[in-house]
């Protein structure tokens, strides 16, 4: 499960066995946790135990990093 980008305190990463789902990353801070699909279009899959402030927050960190996540994403599960 690699860390693929850590800011304000929220960790990215992606599960190693999920290449078969669209392209997407998890999200976890504290007990908080989310899913975001990152294709076809940007959205959130689901958030569990984040406030509405910090799911905004992680929306923002993700369209500021998308093509970096996008360019992770194809570099790990190009393997």
């Amino acid at each position: 499960m690699p860390t693929v980008l850590t800011e304000n305190g929220y960790r990215f990463y992606f599960y190693s066995n999920e290449n078969e789902e669209p392209m997407h990353v998890h999200v976890e801070k504290g007990g908080g946790l989310g899913k975001i699909w990152l294709k076809p279009v940007v959205k959130m899959a689901y958030f569990t135990g984040l406030s509405t402030r910090e799911e905004k927050q992680i929306m923002n960190i993700i369209a500021d990093h998308e093509e970096y996540l996008i360019k992770k994403w194809n570099e790990y599960f190009a393997k």
